[in-house]
């Protein structure tokens, strides 16, 4: 540990194998993304609350245009900002150091993971200079609209026509991002298994570490058939085979089934890491033991195997017997218990806890109220199959994924980078400027989402570039809803600002911090130098205590770090 020499910008940030460099890299990489991500919902946005006028750093937006904006959206948000901001971020900079370690098992597999990442984003971004523009079948690339026509009208193409398209491009973005995914939770899961520090059980080590590997381990278990179906619909585009066209014996709907069979377990691996991150939040600021560690913990085991048998509730109105949705229905339902478990266990570790309110805490509360009041509770609407013939495809489903997943996704992450950034940059975040991002946050992503109930309980369906020519959506108040939903996503972006300014500057010029364990944690990383130098700790730490023994009897401090006799 003591060897190593600082390296230079370039090394640092392109050939570096320290963990915290690759999570540093993978963060950045993600920041740029949701910028893009975040322009095109902005864009699409205004189009919708005012469709015949020229946005703003955009200009006329065209029925095509519309369909490039919502597709990148979803693609750039779901596949590249949720699953690498929590699997790979979240796993790099964390493990390790919460295990007591030096760096992953395999430094070198995790710089390729990273690159492999990158070639991913490059490959995605490209797709928007190609010359037919950017994908526009949805994010889902449900064929045929990610196939075309199956060359019927294009008889005469090239393979280098069809090659050089959007969706080739994309659907090759998606399995190197897939690839690097995997490198990184083969090394999380051996790092864990393996190199934990002395003295560390299983059943002590912090929970986020065990949310992010069961995440891992649910995306491996989960992510197969979706490659294979990515291959079969890249031979559709560029060879001209059939899986997906009826035509010649294929199935449109095979792919559903092969997409949904990871979409949706791919919620609860978004989802797991964040609810990790605010078992470490809710507990240091409760002053409290976290109420039932193995409770929550096979809570998470049950909800993960569940969550590979619920896909078909995507599916509801594709022809689905009726006797097989009502066991979709059933074990959509049932899944809910389990989680209703574990914000319950967080509900009572701050139960007549000496609740500490600064940043981290408000955002992982807010995590709290609105995942489980709009996001999960809507989530039981919609897992009926009678409510979801109506609703499906309207923007309530749009309204019920963005409090699903935007409370877990946003929020549990700027709980995590508010509580972590001070030990992994060695200064502070400015507080005025955090508050202010976080209520503006809160208040505004309400102001977006919760509108999208009330138009899609109205028959709005979703997908669909003017609404003006649909009479009876343009009745009063539903216009004034759509631009009360745009309005306020616009500020809710733009709020954003205010945290990229803090972290930039705080990152540059912040104070810096005056102790190594401002939240007085127990967890191992608190008991290491802010930042922690390369290698992590100046001697491997033993471990004698569990992650959450706050206030113990007989102890002059209400905690009592894991590596402390």
């Amino acid at each position: 540990m003591n060897t190593h020499q600082k390296h230079g910008f370039w090394h640092r940030y392109f050939f570096s194998l320290d963990h915290k460099d690759i999570g540093f890299q993978y963060m950045l990489t993600i920041f740029f993304m949701v910028a893009i991500g975040g322009f095109f919902a902005y864009v699409f946005r205004m189009h919708l609350a005012f469709p015949d006028m020229e946005v703003p750093l955009f200009g006329l937006v065209t029925n095509t245009d519309y369909n490039m904006l919502i597709t990148n959206h979803g693609l750039i948000m779901m596949m590249w900002l949720a699953l690498g901001m929590l699997l790979a971020v979240a796993g790099n900079y964390l493990i390790p150091i919460l295990i007591g370690t030096d760096d992953m098992a395999f430094p070198k597999l995790n710089k390729l993971s990273y690159w492999f990442f990158l070639i991913s984003v490059i490959l995605m971004v490209t797709s928007f200079f190609l010359p037919k523009g950017g994908v526009r079948g949805g994010w889902t690339m449900y064929p045929p609209l990610s196939v075309g026509d199956f060359g019927y009208n294009t008889p005469y193409a090239t393979f280098s026509d069809r090659f050089f398209s959007s969706n080739s491009f994309v659907l090759l973005a998606i399995v190197f991002e897939f690839t690097a995914l995997l490198m990184g939770g083969v090394n999380f899961f051996v790092t864990t298994l393996n190199k934990r520090a002395k003295g560390m059980t299983l059943m002590k080590m912090p929970l986020v570490v065990w949310m992010i590997n069961i995440a891992s381990v649910l995306f491996m278990f989960s992510v197969g058939p979706l490659v294979a179906g990515t291959f079969m619909l890249l031979l559709d585009i560029n060879v001209g085979t059939g899986f997906y066209d009826p035509y010649r014996g294929g199935d449109p709907l095979l792919w559903e089934h092969l997409f949904w069979f990871f979409g949706h377990p791919e919620v609860y691996v978004i989802l797991l890491p964040p609810l990790g991150i605010l078992a470490e939040v809710i507990s240091v600021n409760s002053r409290k033991p976290l109420f039932g560690y193995k409770f929550i913990l096979t809570m998470t085991l049950i909800a993960a195997v569940l969550s590979m048998m619920v896909w078909a509730h995507h599916q509801f109105v594709s022809g689905i017997d009726p006797r097989a949705a009502t066991v979709f229905s059933i074990f959509t339902i049932i899944i809910s218990f389990p989680f209703a478990g574990i914000i319950l266990a967080y509900i009572a570790t701050m139960w007549y806890g000496k609740l500490r309110f600064n940043l981290p805490m408000k955002w992982a509360v807010g995590s709290v109220v609105l995942f489980t009041l709009l996001g999960g509770f809507t989530g039981l609407h919609l897992g009926a199959s009678v409510f979801d013939i109506y609703a499906h495809d309207t923007s309530f489903v749009v309204a019920h994924f963005h409090y699903t997943l935007f409370p877990t996704v946003i929020f549990g992450s700027f709980a995590g980078i508010y509580y972590w950034f001070n030990k992994f940059s060695g200064r502070e975040l400015n507080k005025t400027l955090g508050n202010l991002h976080f209520w503006l946050t809160f208040i505004f992503f309400n102001g977006f989402a919760f509108p999208l109930f009330l138009l899609g309980l109205a028959g709005q369906q979703r997908r669909v570039a003017n609404y003006s020519q649909i009479e009876f959506l343009m009745q009063d108040p539903l216009p004034l809803y759509r631009q009360i939903a745009t309005i306020s996503a616009v500020i809710l972006i733009l709020t954003q600002f205010i945290f990229l300014f803090n972290f930039i500057w705080s990152l540059l010029k912040g104070k810096k911090v005056s102790t190594d364990n401002p939240w007085e944690a127990n967890t191992l990383e608190w008991q290491t130098s802010s930042p922690p130098p390369h290698g992590n700790f100046k001697t491997y730490p033993i471990v004698y205590h569990g992650p959450y023994e706050y206030n113990i009897p007989d102890r002059d401090t209400d905690f009592t770090p894991q590596n402390e006799k």
